[in-house]
């Protein structure tokens, strides 16, 4: 008998206890978030829910998000470095560029125009009990000229403070812009190129570095499923689904147009180019799940990055560029769907007539807009762009805030999804995606 077990290494015992797969943890942690959201509504007080179970989710949720974030600006940094070092050696380099912006731009324009095609048909603005003294200024404003305000950086390292005022106290907070951290690490990997061996010590450091980085990513990404159980949970107690009545036919809308890009646009793609979606779908679920709980693209990049080449056989130097811009620039719920649908909401609510020039301006917003507006990421800004330009009121926003946690949920996760479909569609396109990883 003891032979046995030396020769198998693995013990009855042993065996019982063996921890279940990733992605059943995850699952396993979705589910009981939402049983701890349910319970501390159920013993709340009637209006509120019980304040420590919350607070507790809360707390849960959002350090495994901070944790996340905490990784971006060094992870996004050191990847540009070395995957332009290591996309010299590949003689389409800017072609893959050039080819990742263009699928950005297709898939934009597919997802906006489902957006307005599902605004006119659901007419959300006609079909809401949301009253007009929930009319408000919103607190954020995006505008053509934030891109190139926010692309140049103010220091090396892309960091930004920001003050704001409670009661008599001034609360200050570090902030780091994702755009300006990307054209940073750009600007430097560009600058390694033109240094050639000079830079191999810079270059071997990066290397290092984005190792060691990828090495306290995978310790983070471990910690999901108890992230996710507060993500969810703390979402389900505080949010809940009520405020979802008084605009129905906006949340339907909204999901409807996420499920039919995510469901059916992109697998429709994918198959195009060769790919199962299946296939695709399991390898990039890590990164789709956490966005949809975490409600933020760039706290989701760190696993984005890892399930582009360890899941879906993107070449790394090829995935670490593209997911790196496309978490600034490609978002297909924030950018496209959501502002199309709420636009059109607006306008409706407020009896404006809206033709073909405006519908085109959508169209433009979204396709093109996304880049001014990506060093202040978020829908509310996205948004207010697309009203400004077709001269809607943009206190039509503040009708919308109640329930935009909730929606922001599915625009993220449609958001993560649209950043990987790409370079696997560039990636099969130019005949460099490892199908052996993929398929797997």
């Amino acid at each position: 008998m003891t032979t046995t077990m030396v020769e198998t290494g693995v013990s009855p015992t042993r065996r019982w206890l063996r921890m279940p797969s990733f992605t059943v943890q995850i699952f396993l942690g979705l589910a009981v978030g939402i049983l701890l959201g349910f319970a501390a509504i159920h013993f709340g007080d009637g209006s509120d829910a019980l304040p420590w179970l919350e607070g507790t989710l809360h707390w849960v949720g959002s350090s495994f998000v901070s944790l996340l974030i905490a990784l971006v600006p060094p992870l996004i940094f050191f990847a540009m470095v070395v995957s332009i070092n290591n996309l010299r050696g590949v003689t389409n380099a800017a072609a893959l560029a050039w080819k990742t912006l263009l699928w950005f731009a297709i898939t934009a324009l597919i997802s906006v125009t489902i957006g307005i095609f599902l605004g006119i048909v659901f007419q959300p603005g006609l079909h809401s009990s949301v009253s007009a003294d929930q009319l408000a200024q919103p607190s954020r404003v995006g505008g053509w000229t934030d891109f190139i305000r926010s692309i140049v950086p103010s220091n090396f390292l892309g960091l930004e403070v920001s003050s704001s005022l409670n009661g008599d106290t001034v609360n200050t907070r570090l902030k780091f812009n994702a755009l300006q951290v990307l054209f940073i690490g750009i600007a430097t990997g560009l600058a390694v190129l033109k240094a050639k061996d000079a830079a191999q010590p810079f270059v071997a450091f990066a290397e290092s570095a984005l190792k060691v980085l990828q090495k306290i990513l995978w310790g983070v990404i471990r910690l999901a499923p108890i992230g996710t159980a507060g993500l969810i949970g703390y979402a389900v107690s505080h949010y809940g689904w009520a405020k979802i009545s008084t605009l129905g036919w906006f949340v339907v809308a909204i999901y409807v147009g996420l499920l039919i890009v995510g469901a059916i646009v992109y697998p429709v793609l994918l198959k195009l180019h060769g790919i199962s979606p299946v296939d695709f779908y399991r390898g990039a679920w890590p990164a789709i799940q956490l966005g949809f709980v975490s409600r933020s693209s760039l706290g989701t990049l760190p696993v984005t990055q890892h399930v582009a080449s360890e899941n879906l056989g993107v070449p790394s130097a090829y995935g670490s560029f593209a997911t790196s811009l496309g978490a600034t620039t490609k978002m297909d719920g924030c950018a496209a769907i959501y502002p199309a649908i709420a636009a059109i909401f607006v306008a409706q609510f407020f009896g404006i007539e809206l033709g073909p020039l405006e519908y085109f301006l959508i169209v433009f917003v979204a396709v093109v807009g996304s880049a001014a507006t990506a060093g202040l990421t978020g829908a509310t800004v996205m948004l207010t762009l697309t009203l400004s330009t077709l001269g809607l009121p943009l206190e039509g926003v503040g009708l919308l805030l109640a329930i935009d946690p909730i929606l922001d949920m599915g625009r993220t996760a449609l958001n993560v999804t649209g950043q990987l479909v790409v370079p696997v569609i560039v990636s099969a396109r130019e005949k460099i995606l490892d199908r052996q990883v993929l398929e797997k």
